[in-house]
């Protein structure tokens, strides 16, 4: 709106939009820019690009992330497939890709070997991963076949959890991005994830994305979630703002 897009508002989910956004390219001659396009797909290798830059080309035991479209998943493994080739690095890592309980059709795929597709209605608090069927899901399930990775869907009590955990931190990240440690959380209690290996969690969104929902969580939630940091009201006096001090 404020750069002067005209801005569509469709009447449906993301599964709705994506739908019509591919019928509009094939109809209208739209260029479709999301995930769908491989070219965006290249652009986001340069994520575990800069990442294994950064590690001085040692490859961890798991890069775990959100899935959701599974555009990231899709790019994550053709880059370390190209870096392995290069050898630029000497082992595969496994990828672990988190969805939502609400939006898991990856997940319950993954659980079958990959035998089902069935897109479901998404439902989860992670926007960015509420996606009922996702579109680059071929070359999502050749990205865990090849790693020897996994998929795994986990609450969104457990995501929210997660993402107060990473506020708190001074990082910050949007609901679906906490999906990330929610899912490092589940792997390791499970045992999927050893007690020793080296891991990875990407978190793909801002802070400032879903911010209402920030504010729902410390305030509004009942019943009150374990790391609430409600705000405490005060008089506009130097004593109420002592007294508030001394409690700490």
């Amino acid at each position: 709106l404020a750069y002067g897009a005209r801005t569509l508002i469709v009447k449906g989910d993301f599964d709705d939009c994506l739908r019509l956004a591919r019928e509009s390219s094939r109809e209208l001659g739209v260029y479709l820019a999301n995930s769908v396009n491989p070219w965006r797909v290249e652009g986001q290798k340069t994520i575990v690009f800069e990442m294994l830059q950064q590690l001085g080309w040692q490859a961890p035991d798991w890069i775990v992330l959100p899935a959701g479209n599974l555009g990231n998943t899709s790019a994550f493994g053709k880059a370390l497939r190209e870096l392995h080739a290069l050898g630029l690095i000497t082992k595969m890592p496994r990828v672990l890709s988190v969805q939502a309980m609400g939006a898991a059709p990856f997940a319950h795929a993954f659980d079958t070997g990959f035998t089902t597709h069935e897109p479901v209605r998404a439902a989860t608090v992670a926007t960015a991963i509420r996606i009922g069927d996702p579109a680059s899901w071929d070359r999502a399930v050749r990205v865990i076949r090849d790693t020897n990775g996994a998929v795994l869907a986990v609450s969104d009590d457990a995501i929210l959890d997660a993402k107060a955990v990473i506020d708190a931190a001074g990082v910050g990240c949007e609901p679906a991005s906490a999906a990330s440690v929610a899912g490092v959380r589940a792997a390791r209690a499970s045992g999927l994830i050893g007690a020793n290996d080296s891991v990875v969690a990407v978190l793909t969104g801002h802070v400032l994305k879903d911010p209402e929902l920030v504010v729902q969580y410390h305030e509004q939630m009942r019943p009150v979630p374990p790391r609430a940091n409600k705000p405490i009201p005060i008089d506009a006096t130097v004593a109420d703002v002592a007294r508030v001090l001394q409690r700490t």
